[in-house]
């Protein structure tokens, strides 16, 4: 069976190998065993969706195969990404389940897992789960079928738990704010947070129809809450994506400011506070060699780990660091939350601007970033072509380059099917360069 897991669950096209509504009962099954190893006391599991139209296929699906195994399931509806790690352990359960494809376009779809503690789950138990995938699970005896049920209040428990995260006595009076929900997880949610908290809320992806989820809108699509933003007079605007477990954010004049702005902006304000635990933040080899710089002028460490959030937090938890996240927009803050939250990160930048009393274009701007290029290229089933040698010796001809004046990255993609090349350099003549040698060195190899 080829590899179910990548690096934030299983992903991929719905209704189309391994996304299919027979693999999702075959993983219910499999992640309900493994979850129920004692088979005697009882066993619940939360399960939590965006507004995929394919969300109540694989809802159901799940729900079977997890039943089939004697665990009772509690069915959310949608709900955020970091609802889920939150309702998991505040309701005691043994797993918490996503249905979402987070950023991806509608046609997709995946399948997370939480575990008891509110954290994502290890390589190691999805291997152990995926080795159960294939070895298949016999179902319980019938008088111990689990029982399903649906959870009418999960959003307002979230909601509460957002707010708790603001400071306390402060509020959002007089403050425009656009949200984009994406059309997804937190179309009702983000909205209801704010506007309980004092904002003057312009909702803007707050209409989902199944389909157009992330579509022109959202953290992937920024221009759209950009002009709303401009158009009304808003001080700031908050983009999440599909699941909200992501944000960008915008100035009063549209302008972006991504996951390393806004780290570097808390890391600085947390490290001179005291509050930033070991002295560190916790980024992906993504994030910009200008942030490294801002922080080391702080005295504030980066500690770098493979792409992925879920990579960030398991290096925050081993080095007990509280502030990570990601350039794409996962923000982790494990004062409050176990995984990436954009709402809650909105907030804090929120209350940032409160306490400062500046405009968001002098507080979301603290440093230059290095000039920086990314592009992907697509490739098919059964392609590698990072391990062919006219690629490696484009890439070490790119490295020399650069020259040891910037940095490349070129790594595949663990949610899509893509070769995602990543250049720095202050020379914008050599990473345009270096870029695009690597790039055609992939495109003659994929098109072959």
């Amino acid at each position: 069976m080829t590899k179910l897991f990548g690096t934030d669950g299983v992903r991929g096209t719905a209704n189309v190998a391994p996304m299919t509504a027979e693999m999702a009962l075959r993983i219910g099954a499999a992640v309900g065993r493994y979850f129920r190893r004692d088979g005697d006391s009882v066993h619940r599991v939360v399960i939590g969706k965006d507004t995929r139209l394919s969300g109540y296929m694989f809802e159901n699906a799940l729900t079977a195969g997890l039943t089939s195994t004697g665990m009772n399931v509690l069915l959310l509806g949608p709900v955020p990404t970091p609802a889920v790690g939150l309702l998991t352990r505040s309701m005691r359960a043994d797993l918490g389940v996503m249905i979402s494809a987070s950023h991806n376009p509608a046609h997709d779809n995946g399948i997370k897992f939480f575990g008891p503690d509110g954290y994502k789950l290890s390589d190691a138990a999805e291997a152990e789960i995926e080795n159960l995938v294939s070895q298949g699970v016999d179902p319980v005896p019938a008088g111990t079928i689990g029982r399903a049920k649906r959870i009418d209040d999960g959003r307002f428990r979230y909601v509460e738990r957002v707010k708790s995260s603001f400071p306390r006595q402060m509020r959002l009076d007089g403050l425009k704010v656009v949200v984009d929900c994406a059309n997804g997880a937190s179309y009702r949610v983000a909205p209801e947070a704010l506007w309980e908290l004092g904002a003057t809320v312009i909702p803007v992806g707050t209409s989902p129809n199944g389909h157009n989820i992330n579509e022109g809108c959202g953290s992937m699509h920024p221009q759209t809450a950009a002009e709303a933003v401009v158009a009304h007079g808003a001080d700031v605007g908050i983009c999440l994506d599909g699941d909200a477990d992501r944000v960008i954010l915008l100035d009063e004049q549209g302008r972006v400011g991504n996951g390393d702005q806004f780290m570097g902006l808390m890391a600085a304000r947390w490290a001179s506070e005291g509050r930033l635990k070991n002295n560190a933040l916790v980024a992906t080899v993504m994030s910009n060699l200008g942030l490294e710089r801002f922080l080391q002028g702080h005295g504030v460490a980066l500690e770098r780990t493979s792409v992925g959030d879920r990579y960030v937090v398991e290096r925050m938890r081993q080095g007990d660091f509280n502030l990570g996240g990601e350039q794409s927009g996962h923000i982790v803050m494990t004062d409050y939350a176990t995984t990436g939250d954009g709402l809650m990160a909105g907030l804090q930048f929120l209350a940032e601007l409160v306490q400062s009393g500046k405009r968001a274009s002098e507080v979301l701007h603290v440093f230059d970033p290095v000039p920086q290029l990314l592009k992907n290229v697509r490739f098919a089933a059964g392609q590698a072509p990072l391990e062919v040698d006219s690629v490696q010796a484009a890439i070490s001809e790119a490295e020399g380059q650069l020259n040891g004046n910037g940095r490349l990255l070129i790594r595949k993609s663990g949610t899509e099917p893509l070769i995602r090349v990543m250049a720095e350099s202050e020379d914008e003549a050599v990473l345009n360069a270096s870029v695009e040698h690597v790039v055609s060195a992939v495109e003659a190899v994929v098109a072959q």
